[in-house]
């Protein structure tokens, strides 16, 4: 039933809906799947859920302060290097992965993470559900689940070796250029 709500929503949530204040996105603990009008590669299925992620990540020596509204909200506009969803589209989409900052941090720069917004904008749409325990809905959805776009847990999925190449790939070039200012 919980998977239905997120394989099949009554609603998906665009950008522009989700970034509004005050958002439809509840503060609270949940678990959120991403559907795309457009895939971020010829390989995948388009107007399907192909990710699912958690608010809060649960540590085993706390849980994060996150809750879903921060998360999708954070998934729309922030940058590759605190959301591993941007960090994987963009490396789909071809988007040039930069170190930035001390070299540590790796983004799609300025201009590259403002194009990530912009298709995110066009092409992601959202759903969630509350949960006060996620973690365990999120590993039970990636192991029953096609979620192509999830590494973490879905070794067991067509696309994971492809997807963890291209991310490779990206970060190994990122390496070998200079840090981004």
């Amino acid at each position: 039933m919980e998977a239905t709500a997120l394989v099949s929503p009554h609603r998906l949530w665009s950008a522009q809906e989700v970034l509004v204040r005050p958002s439809p996105v509840p503060a609270a603990a949940g678990v959120y799947g991403w559907h795309f009008v457009q895939p971020p590669h010829s390989d995948l299925g388009a107007g399907r859920l192909l990710y699912v992620g958690i608010a809060p990540r649960y540590m085993a020596n706390r849980t994060s302060t996150q809750n879903l509204r921060k998360r999708v909200r954070y998934h729309y506009r922030g940058n590759a290097a605190g959301s591993t969803l941007r960090l994987t589209l963009g490396c789909l989409l071809g988007l040039e992965l930069r170190r930035v900052g001390s070299g540590k941090r790796m983004t799609f720069g300025k201009t590259g993470e403002a194009t990530l917004s912009q298709w995110m904008a066009d092409n992601a749409r959202v759903c969630w559900i509350e949960r006060s325990e996620p973690w365990d809905l999120e590993s039970q959805l990636i192991s029953q689940l096609d979620l192509p776009l999830n590494l973490d847990q879905n070794r067991h999925n067509a696309f994971h070796s492809r997807l963890k190449e291209i991310r490779a790939q990206a970060r190994q070039r990122a390496k070998e250029l200079p840090v981004s200012s």
